[in-house]
């Protein structure tokens, strides 16, 4: 449980730090060319993926911190319950669980999630994200991954 918690740390400290470094460098929506196709911008969600629920009026802060916190303590009931020699899926759990509680302390703290990876092909951007969003589908991704793993054997 120990090295599970630590990813989920890992996560949540690398996140934040990000965070608080592109707030202090960057203005709202300034953008930064670093490669062809990625940017940092700022940009703040105050709603969940894809700015789903943004301009409800306020409410969704904390109906999706709510939701934070619920999934975080399922995700850990999830992992203590994780036998060791699955790897696949306590990587996966911890991914999210730092995640998670990356945007639920900026819920908490700021009214919003704070995104600045700007991802794009020609004119066409992905939604701006930031490294707890990205931890959230790696380990979304690789708990899939696992579930059809451990399926297709015992079929």
């Amino acid at each position: 449980m120990g090295t599970r918690l630590a990813l989920a740390t890992l996560v949540l400290v690398l996140d934040q730090l990000s965070k608080a470094a592109v707030l202090r460098w960057l203005h709202p929506h300034q953008v930064v060319d670093l490669l062809p196709g990625f940017n940092l911008t700022l940009a703040f969600n105050r709603g969940a993926a894809f700015s789903f629920l943004a301009g409800a009026g306020g409410w969704q802060r904390w109906f999706f911190a709510g939701v934070a916190m619920l999934a975080s303590v399922v995700i850990v009931v999830m992992l203590r319950r994780t036998p060791p020699h699955e790897r696949l899926t306590a990587t996966a759990l911890a991914l999210i669980l730092g995640g998670a509680i990356g945007n639920l302390i900026d819920r908490l703290r700021w009214g919003h999630v704070v995104d600045f990876l700007d991802v794009y092909v020609g004119s066409a951007h992905w939604p701006a994200f930031n490294l707890a969003d990205s931890a959230i589908c790696v380990g979304a991704v690789l708990f899939a991954w696992g579930a059809w793993r451990s399926g297709r054997h015992t079929a």
